[in-house]
């Protein structure tokens, strides 16, 4: 009798590679640097084309998810009462998110000390200071396949948007093109899961290069990022989150018993999409009205990523602290601003801020050389503010229905029912 299969083991998932990377990189550049740092240099070839992997993503992705987001969902024609209500709280919450990370950022100043190489091509800031209509003008561009070339993101948004509101107009004309935006957006993710098979080796390399040429010392500042990301999204649930359950008569012990498990899976997925369908359900439960859930929540998705747009705020600024780059507090706002239009097309899927925190650091000549670094300990740092992604917009579920007058909190009792059950 021959002998049974055995079962087949399962591959390192892609979090679990590139953690490897970092692990090797930070091994081959202490090796590098107690050794003789100038082979640093070896490793820079096999960093920069990741970079430039990232870098030919970004045009296209926008694109694609804010049409596909505006227009293919309807939400230009979402005009109702509750529409309005919902984006004038998702932004004001996202505001006050990157408000938080900017505030965090400056506090701590985790990328003080680390040292990144000068960008290539470009200064690293415009040397002369833009007055606010030099600013103003500058969003809208004079053509968009140069904005696209040359990878100015706030103007990709702007025309991205008044592309979608334009196709809202026209009706059922401009299906085929909204398709079209649906279609690309879904390549582009599939195209960045591609590009991020060669994560593992990018980070390696980076790492490799960086504490090779600057030491094993730079490790302290990535700690430091993670742990300022952290304070800033506990500075964030009490000073918005919990404020704003208190303001709508929302109890926060009912409401994080039911968004428990979602939040769980958020966390352990980084994923705001695999937690989808169980935040629809727990909230449902909580005594959201299912048009509400079903309205509110999707929109979120593409409106109200709280966690993602604190995040870019600190990073975008923390890569212009390594590089040595000060940014003047109009420089700053004027970041804050554009990064409340790109967040709007982070995907719900691991690593797409990325893409993003990309996009505006190349808008500002910032060295794409920190988002390969950041890269190495984003796993931990995408953990806590998915979770917060999605709690967020479990929250903004809660306030719409209470403030339209149709949230029926779910009691005590048909809470415990629900739990013994397994439905949340």
């Amino acid at each position: 009798m021959p002998p049974p299969d055995k079962p087949a083991r399962a591959g390192l998932t892609l979090t679990q590679q590139i953690m490897l990377g970092l692990v090797l990189g930070i091994a081959a550049g202490t090796l590098v640097s107690r050794v003789n740092p100038a082979w640093a240099i070896y490793f820079n070839p096999f960093s920069q084309l990741f970079l430039r992997l990232i870098k030919m993503i970004i045009a296209p992705l926008i694109f694609g998810t804010l049409v596909a987001g505006i227009a293919g969902a309807g939400h230009v024609k979402a005009v109702g009462r509750m529409g309005l209500r919902a984006m004038i709280y998702f932004e004001v919450v996202t505001t006050i998110a990157l408000l938080i990370g900017l505030l965090a950022v400056n506090i701590f100043k985790p990328g003080v000390g680390l040292v990144l190489p000068a960008p290539t091509g470009a200064p690293a800031v415009a040397t002369s200071v833009q007055t606010w209509d030099q600013i103003f003008l500058h969003t809208v561009p004079t053509s968009v396949i140069q904005a696209m070339a040359e990878g100015d993101v706030l103007q990709i948004v702007v025309w991205s948007i008044l592309f979608a509101i334009a196709l809202t107009m026209i009706g059922p004309k401009g299906r085929p093109m909204v398709e079209f935006c649906e279609s690309l957006a879904e390549t582009m993710f599939a195209f960045t899961n591609i590009v991020m098979k060669y994560a593992p080796i990018g980070v390696a390399a980076a790492m490799a290069y960086t504490i090779g040429k600057g030491g094993f010392g730079v490790l302290y500042n990535l700690a430091w990022l993670v742990g300022t990301l952290y304070i800033a999204l506990a500075a964030f649930y009490l000073l918005v989150l919990f404020p704003v359950m208190l303001l709508f008569k929302i109890s926060p012990a009912k409401f994080f018993k039911a968004v428990k498990e979602p939040a769980v899976i958020a966390f352990s997925t980084t994923s705001s999409e695999a937690a989808l369908p169980r935040a629809m359900e727990a909230m449902e439960r909580l005594g959201v009205p299912r048009s509400v859930v079903a309205f509110v929540l999707p929109l979120g998705y593409s409106f109200n990523l709280d966690g993602s747009t604190l995040y870019l705020s600190l990073a975008a600024v923390f890569v212009a602290q390594a590089a040595g780059v000060t940014l003047s507090i109009g420089q700053q706002v004027t970041m804050l601003l554009t990064l409340m239009l790109t967040s709007k097309g982070v995907a719900g899927v691991p690593r797409a801020s990325l893409v993003i925190l990309a996009a505006t650091l190349a808008s500002y000549h910032l060295p794409l050389e920190g988002v390969t670094l950041i890269l190495g300990v984003d796993t931990l740092m995408d953990m806590g503010r998915t979770m917060t992604n999605v709690i967020g917009n479990c929250l903004a579920s809660v306030v719409v229905a209470r403030w339209e007058g149709v949230f029926r909190e779910a009691s005590d009792t048909e809470l415990e029912v629900a739990a013994v059950r397994g439905e949340i």
